[in-house]
């Protein structure tokens, strides 16, 4: 622990960052794995481009991140033993997908959560998503909002990170990093195209899932945004 010097300042921290700290340490005994694939992203961006455009005036938005959390909803029902966490002397497996959004406030992180995801539609997500974290940020959640993930998803795509690794969030089997779309050249077909990139890295934990599993949820996951009209039936 570190010592305060004569000209250091001593900020208090808030209940926010006491209980992310907790959960941090938490986090630290759970042994990881971490894979990472590269999502072609082009019918990902059409899709939501289209969608936003044929909405426009009824006031619909959705964001990338929306269909990502629909995509992992769907991934997770198809992939039960993901949507699990570790039970000390079993694996729980959830009947219910609740996808948890991580919110970045001022003095913390906290992840409301979607609960039956896999039940809801892009734009209800899209919606309920923007209103926990409006409402995360002015500190008005309520605890049961907090609770109950059995996923969770982190984008820092829009602060301009290409890639990084996400914390896993105690119980859960497991958390999605998702990092910025960005256009780079890729061969398709012997041409060489110009396409819109984004890398997911899955952080897993090894005591509730192996290698294998865990790669075919994020293989089956890719393919679903790769091919985004199969989640919004």
């Amino acid at each position: 622990m570190a010592t305060a010097g004569d000209d250091d300042e001593r900020i208090p921290m808030s209940q926010i960052r006491k209980v992310t700290a907790r959960r941090l340490t938490e986090a630290a005994l759970v042994p990881v794995f971490q894979l990472t694939t590269v999502l072609d992203a082009s019918r990902m961006t059409e899709l939501r481009r289209d969608i936003n455009t044929r909405l426009a005036d009824s006031g619909v938005k959705i964001s990338v991140n929306d269909l990502i959390v629909r995509a992992v909803a769907v991934a997770l029902a198809a992939h039960p033993e993901v949507n699990a966490s570790f039970g000390g002397d079993a694996i729980l497996r959830h009947k219910h997908v609740n996808v948890g959004v991580a919110v970045a406030l001022e003095d913390g992180l906290v992840v409301p959560v979607v609960k039956d995801a896999d039940r809801k539609s892009v734009s209800a997500i899209g919606a309920e998503v923007k209103d926990l974290a409006a409402r995360a940020r002015a500190g008005r959640l309520k605890l049961d909002e907090m609770s109950g993930g059995t996923f969770s998803v982190s984008n820092l795509g829009m602060f301009g990170i290409d890639a990084f690794t996400a914390v896993i969030n105690p119980p859960e089997a497991a958390i999605l990093a998702v990092g910025s779309t960005v256009d780079e050249p890729v061969v398709v077909d012997g041409e060489v195209q110009v396409r819109p990139r984004t890398r997911l890295t899955l952080t897993v934990d090894h005591r509730v899932l192996d290698g294998a599993s865990a790669a075919a949820f994020l293989r089956d996951l890719t393919d679903l945004l790769a091919e985004p009209l199969r989640i919004l039936v």
